[in-house]
């Protein structure tokens, strides 16, 4: 291998890159954009929630009810109805994710002591957000009625019952319980995606379209030279966006970050050589560029938003569909993102994500350098 020609197909890459502006907006913009989409535009925190109530009594006891659900961050009671047909519109145009309906004799259930129910019609078109709402309301109603029985108690002269255990809840890592901390660091595995399959190829696959391809194959290049030549800007430029991507996830969404940095450029640069490989090796066998990208995505971008655990639990998805993600290289990467930014976790207890980041890279690069002959057939 000769350095020189190593550097020559490298540099002929840059100016084309500089050249090509679809690859160079995709360089420069897409990163950022990603990342202020996923940052503002993808939330699993659910608050404010629209909610209409019909309180059939309006009696001083359901009124304190339903100032509970009003101080409650999750709720935002927006209208009091008077008839029963004005919740159900409320529901079915969507105005309301949530109606409580507070019966005539609330205050008399109280008095007697016994059982009273109170209606939550929810709306369950979203059924990630009805769970949700059925827990918000469960722990609203639980916490009115410990407050009635104290209250209760007090006045009847009887002591306060003290539970036999209670819990204690400390949360570690993501102390706001915030979704933004847990998506924002998986962003950075998409970027790594579209910078690094998509564009390395249509490397190969623009030569073939040009017609270029046939001096490349005339000169004394090795095809190892030609992987490493065509790869070294795309493996500079994915470090270099790894490190605004992070930047954005630290200053500006002020996600948390613990870990080492160091380990964080030896898991990216590990993820980058995969993807990289990868595309070379579709544009390889493509020979086509709109063939090239689209295989790209299908085999990077989405398996690293579906199948990596950046949005959606590993854990629960079916046993057939876990199995797959094993062989998804975005699975570690986004594992190791995670643990470094949220939970600091040393390089030394990474192993399960490094190495299998290792041979894939060493797998996938074996595959794209025997996978290009110089020849023309």
């Amino acid at each position: 291998m000769r350095w020189t020609r190593l550097l020559a197909v490298a540099r002929k890459e840059v100016i084309q890159i500089r050249r090509d502006r679809r690859s160079l907006g995709i360089v420069l913009i897409m990163p950022v954009i990603l990342m202020l989409l996923f940052g503002y535009g993808v939330s699993l925190d659910l608050k404010h929630l629209p909610v209409y109530v019909y309180d059939q009594e309006g009696s001083q006891q359901s009124q304190d009810l339903l100032n509970h659900f009003q101080a409650s961050e999750y709720f935002h009671v927006i209208k009091a109805v008077d008839n029963y047909p004005e919740l159900v519109r409320a529901i079915d145009s969507g105005k309301a994710a949530m109606a409580v309906v507070i019966p005539y004799d609330f205050s008399l259930q109280l008095t007697r002591g016994g059982a009273v129910n109170v209606q939550a019609i929810i709306d369950a078109t979203d059924d990630n957000t009805a769970n949700v709402l059925i827990g918000y309301t469960q722990a609203i109603i639980s916490g009115y009625s410990e407050d009635v029985q104290l209250d209760w108690l007090q006045r009847h002269g009887g002591q306060q019952l003290q539970a036999p255990f209670s819990v204690d809840s400390r949360t570690w890592y993501n102390e706001n319980l915030e979704s933004r901390a847990f998506i924002v660091p998986g962003v950075l595995a998409l970027v790594m995606s579209v910078i690094g399959a998509f564009l390395t190829s249509l490397t190969i696959a623009r030569e073939w379209e040009r017609g270029s391809m046939e001096q490349l194959i005339s000169t004394p290049v090795t095809p190892l030279e030609i992987l490493l030549g065509k790869l070294i800007p795309y493996f500079v430029i994915g470090l270099l966006d790894v490190g605004v991507c992070a930047a954005i996830a630290v200053w500006w969404f002020q996600v948390p970050f613990r870990g080492s940095v160091l380990t964080l450029l030896v898991s990216s640069a590990l993820f980058m050589v995969v993807v990289l490989c990868m595309g070379y090796f579709i544009s390889v066998v493509a020979k086509n560029q709109l063939a090239a990208s689209q295989l790209a995505l299908v085999a990077t971008f989405l398996p690293a938003f579906l199948l990596s655990g950046f949005l959606f639990s590993i854990e629960q998805m079916p046993a057939a569909v876990r199995v797959i993600t094993y062989i998804v290289p975005a699975r570690y990467y986004v594992a190791a993102l995670k643990k470094l930014f949220l939970k600091g976790t040393p390089t030394a207890m990474l192993y399960a994500e490094l190495v299998p980041l290792v041979i894939f890279s060493f797998v996938l690069a074996l595959l794209a350098t025997r996978a290009f002959h110089k020849r023309l057939a």
